[in-house]
C-alpha cells in the first residue's frame, strides 16, 4: 500500500516520489562529523517504503546497534520541473515541513571505511519520520525557518535554514539539473549540528517552530519476519 503525504489545507493527496537528501549543509554538522564543508550539494536518496508518521514508531533494525536522530527542513515538490534556475525555484514547491533522517551510523561507518554505497544505513522501513505539510503560502520565506528537535523533552539540535550552506532555491536548481523533480518528491536539507544516539523507549518531538510538528517513539526489531 503506498504512503501518502499529509497536507493541510491541500485537497488533494499525492503519493510520495523520491527523497532526496543533502549532505553537510551545516557548518557545524559538517565540523562534528569532522568532514569538510562541499563546494556543492552531496545528494543521496531514501526510499519512500521508509517513510513514517506523527504518531508511529522507528524502528532499530538487528542489524545496527546505533541509531542517530537528524532533524531536517523539507521541501515538498508540487509541480513537474527540471533544469529549473533558483530564480524560479519555489514556484514549483508544494509546501514544507519536518522530517527525521534517522541514520544506521555503526552500518554507514563501516560501509564508508570500505569505501561502499551507505544507502542501506539510511534507507531502512521507518527511518524518515515526516510531519504534516505547511503549504508554502504560510511560510514566506523556507530561508529563515526555525527548527528543533527534544528526545525525552531534553533539546538536542536547534537551528534555523539561515544556516544553511546553500539556500532553498539553490538546492532546488542544484538537484532539478540532476534529475526532474516531479509532485510528491520530498527533498529533505541537511541537519544542524547536535545530531545523537536513539534507544528503545525514546520519545522524539520535531517541530518548526509555530507551523507543524512531529512525535514518534523508538522500538527494538524482536526477529526477523518473513513473509511466507
Amino acid at each position: 500500500m503506498p504512503s501518502y503525504l499529509f497536507k493541510n489545507g491541500y485537497s488533494k493527496d499525492i503519493q510520495i516520489g523520491k527523497i532526496i537528501c543533502l549532505a553537510r549543509t551545516y557548518k557545524k554538522h559538517a565540523e562534528e562529523m569532522q568532514s569538510e564543508l562541499p563546494r556543492e550539494p552531496i545528494v543521496f536518496l531514501k526510499p519512500p517504503s521508509s517513510v513514517i508518521f506523527n504518531g508511529d514508531s522507528i524502528l532499530i533494525p538487528l542489524e545496527s546497534s546505533s541509531l542517530h536522530h537528524e532533524i531536517e527542513f523539507g521541501v515538498v515538490i508540487g509541480e513537474k520541473c527540471s533544469k529549473i534556475s533558483k530564480k524560479l525555484a519555489l514556484d514549483y514547491v508544494l509546501g514544507y515541513l519536518v522530517g527525521l533522517d534517522i541514520t544506521a551510523r555503526d552500518i554507514q561507518a563501516k560501509a564508508k571505511k570500505q569505501g561502499w554505497p551507505w544507502t542501506i544505513s539510511k534507507g531502512y522501513d521507518t527511518f524518515c519520520p515526516i510531519s504534516e505539510v505547511v503549504l508554502k503560502k504560510y511560510i514566506l520565506d523556507p530561508n529563515n525557518v526555525d527548527f528543533s528537535l527534544k528526545v525525552n523533552n531534553e533539546i538536542k539540535q536547534k537551528g534555523n535554514t539561515n544556516m544553511m550552506v546553500f539556500s532553498i532555491e539553490q538546492l532546488i536548481e542544484y538537484i532539478s539539473c540532476i534529475m526532474t523533480l516531479e509532485p510528491g518528491d520530498l527533498i529533505l536539507t541537511g541537519t544542524p549540528e547536535g545530531v545523537g544516539e536513539i534507544r528503545k523507549g525514546d520519545i522524539l518531538k520535531a517541530e518548526l517552530s509555530g507551523y507543524c510538528n512531529l512525535q514518534v517513539d523508538v522500538v527494538k526489531q524482536k526477529n526477523k519476519d518473513y513473509s511466507k
